[in-house]
């Protein structure tokens, strides 16, 4: 591997040459219900596949996009930072495998390191595991995105009284994207304390990412089921299902396929690290390709929480073979129609 450390310089990417495709924010199920025809991979050369961190600059001018679009990272107040990765590293019950943290850096350093590979939007996803910390969560994360150009301001909730009256403030305050953590959380989704922010949420438009899969341990609270109660009580809603509903893949891609505003990101999918604890039908690839054509699969990593190269995500997906419209929908103008145009850099 050639990148060792934190990159210091920001990488930029030409104009976008667009998908050549109609797709917006989300599509409706005649976007993808009898299927779409697309061009398969044949302008990515192999050769220009990110094999390291230093090669995805690269990658994003070839495939004629301004960059990368990420709507799934981690930034997080020291103290918990610390916390979280010294559960990684003990492979905690939730965890399950063995899960050695690339990127031990700084919140400078990793930012750069985002810059340099052209990752022009990200977010600093967050997640309450217990009462009494998501309104402090809150207050740290809106305040890094405040300070940190291309962060998207992001939020997260618990349920407990006084919920909704954090998620309004957070709401009024800029947030735009909010994180809910089904499996550490250990909560019912559709708890009653909850209704009214999923209320609030789906009137703001306001997107939440949930971890609602089993991967890469189930829980009583994981899995389609809980959070489809979800959807069925409130089918507005905005919501980005991580790491694609792993290893409910199928189940959740129907999700997306039933709800307009419902959208999945590829967060760890399609890496070899991955595959070993929840490999992807082949089957379902066809589904993925309809969707992130309509604008229903956004790019997502878990940088910096992962256990190999940034760089693996992305030639993960350009893999797939999906037709360089495809990777260009969901490593940019996915989350861009869905979040806005990001600042210039």
């Amino acid at each position: 591997m050639r990148e060792t450390g934190p990159a210091g310089a920001s990488g930029t990417g030409r104009e976008n040459g667009g998908a050549g495709g109609k797709h917006g924010p989300f599509g409706t199920k005649e976007n993808f219900a009898g299927g779409l025809e697309v061009q398969l991979n044949l302008g990515m050369d192999s050769a220009l596949l990110p094999g390291d961190d230093a090669d995805v600059s690269g990658f994003c001018r070839a495939l004629g996009v301004p960059g990368l679009a990420d709507v799934h990272t981690h930034f997080l107040p020291p103290r918990m930072l610390r916390r979280v990765w010294e559960y990684f590293d003990a492979s905690g019950p939730l965890i399950g495998v063995s899960w050695p943290i690339r990127y031990k850096w700084s919140d400078a350093e990793r930012v750069a390191h985002l810059r340099a590979m052209g990752v022009r939007m990200f977010s600093a996803l967050a997640y309450a595991h217990r009462p009494d910390m998501a309104a402090d969560l809150n207050a740290w994360t809106m305040a890094f995105a405040r300070a940190t150009p291309g962060c998207l301001p992001s939020a997260t909730f618990y349920p407990e009284p006084g919920v909704g009256g954090y998620v309004r403030e957070a709401l009024a305050d800029g947030a735009r994207v909010f994180k809910l953590h089904l499996q550490v959380g250990g909560f019912r989704p559709d708890d009653p304390l909850l209704d009214e922010v999923w209320g609030l949420l789906a009137e703001a438009r306001v997107p939440v990412v949930v971890h609602a899969g089993h991967a890469p341990v189930g829980t009583e609270h994981t899995g389609p089921g809980p959070f489809g109660a979800v959807l069925a009580r409130h089918p507005g809603l905005t919501a980005i299902i991580a790491h694609m509903g792993a290893p409910d893949y199928e189940a959740f891609l129907r999700l997306a396929a039933d709800y307009e505003r419902v959208a999945l990101d590829t967060t760890m999918i399609f890496t070899d690290f991955f595959d070993k604890l929840a490999p992807f039908p082949a089957a379902a690839r066809p589904q993925v390709r309809d969707l992130g054509l309509a604008g229903k699969i956004l790019l997502g990593s878990d940088f910096p929480n992962i256990p190999y190269p940034y760089a693996r995500q992305v030639a993960g997906l350009a893999r797939l073979d999906l037709g360089d419209a495809w990777l260009r929908a969901v490593c940019w103008d996915n989350p861009v129609a869905l979040f806005g145009e990001p600042p210039a850099d």
